[in-house]
């Protein structure tokens, strides 16, 4: 295989367990760092033949030893602008890129965020990642929460990359502080929507897709809880819809976490400073995965930001000025 700046070249001789198979899923098996629609795209566009001959026939009975050659031309994937925006990189090879997102950085333009994104930074920063679908992208954080996050520099890393999230072999755990005692860790297995009315939200609903978000207890505080969380899927805000469904939202979350609970006898600088944290207090603290062309087992650490830091100081400071009995 080799790979130019705007062309992918593949070849391979097909062996015996082929025989009789459809050529798309021969070349699934052949080529497995290609996703399979993007290879029976190839084939359908005629990108693809048999001993020299086009064949754009996804269901075509490969026999053995037929040489498949596949040439593409890899179409650019956004339309976005480089942005010149500073990334705090954790990690970087040829394959992929490890940062450390900050507070405030949205990753896909949008509505209201046409630039300034992750996204508009990265291709800024990587050479030809507008040729990788969604700029290399394989999982998202939101606006305002901060921590690891991977992103695929060539199409095979993506391709291992989202077959890792898919088969949940990739782990990713948080860090979160929830309003109220927690007594003890568990799991909480709900299923995820969109919201019935507001749909720019999320909901745990019957008919929503599966969701499993794990925690444990790192520090208890007399109205607070610090908490380590693992995410068995990778829902849109599960973490914040699964600790508001089980009464322990986190503290700052301006659209699950409803108005601020402000712990009795708080002192006026803990309670400013309760209400100054406007973003939901989450960090995504840990992230290890199989690397796309090694296949080493990799993982890599974020310390809590600034502002987190903070908070937890005062929710000590509260605690040891009124114990755990006075909340």
């Amino acid at each position: 295989m080799s790979q130019s700046e705007n062309t992918v070249h593949l070849e391979a001789v097909t062996e015996s367990h082929h025989f009789g198979n459809r050529l798309d899923q021969v070349l699934a098996d052949l080529f497995p760092e290609y996703s399979r629609s993007k290879l029976k795209t190839w084939i359908l566009d005629g990108n693809v033949t048999i001993n020299g001959q086009v064949c754009a026939t996804p269901k075509h009975k490969v026999a053995m030893e037929e040489t498949i050659n596949v040439v593409a031309v890899m179409e650019v994937q956004t339309k976005s602008e480089a942005q010149a925006i500073d990334l705090d990189i954790v990690y970087e090879d040829d394959a992929i890129l490890i940062i450390n997102k900050p507070a405030g950085l949205v990753v896909h333009p949008g509505a209201g965020n046409q630039d300034g994104t992750l996204l508009n930074a990265l291709l800024n920063h990587v050479p030809n990642i507008d040729k990788v679908p969604r700029a290399g992208i394989v999982h998202r954080l939101d606006k305002d929460t901060t921590g690891l996050m991977v992103v695929a520099k060539t199409i095979p890393a993506q391709t291992h990359l989202v077959a890792q999230l898919q088969e949940r072999t990739m782990s990713r755990e948080y860090d979160a502080l929830a309003i109220g005692t927690m007594v003890g860790g568990g799991e909480v297995d709900a299923p995820i929507g969109r919201h019935q009315t507001k749909r720019t939200l999320m909901a745990v609903r019957e008919s929503g897709k599966p969701a499993v978000t794990h925690y444990r207890v790192r520090e208890k505080f007399r109205a607070h809880t610090f908490i380590r969380l693992k995410l068995e899927s990778g829902r849109t805000h599960q973490i914040r819809v699964h600790m508001t469904h089980i009464k322990h939202p986190l503290v700052g979350d301006p659209v699950y976490g409803g108005r601020p609970r402000l712990p009795k006898g708080a002192s006026d600088d803990f309670v400013e400073t309760l209400r100054q944290f406007k973003r939901q207090a989450l960090h995504a603290a840990k992230l290890s995965l199989f690397h796309p062309e090694t296949n080493e087992w990799m993982t890599w650490q974020a310390p809590l930001p600034d502002d987190f830091v903070n908070l937890l100081e005062k929710v000590r400071d509260d605690t040891t000025t009124h114990g755990f009995d006075d909340y």
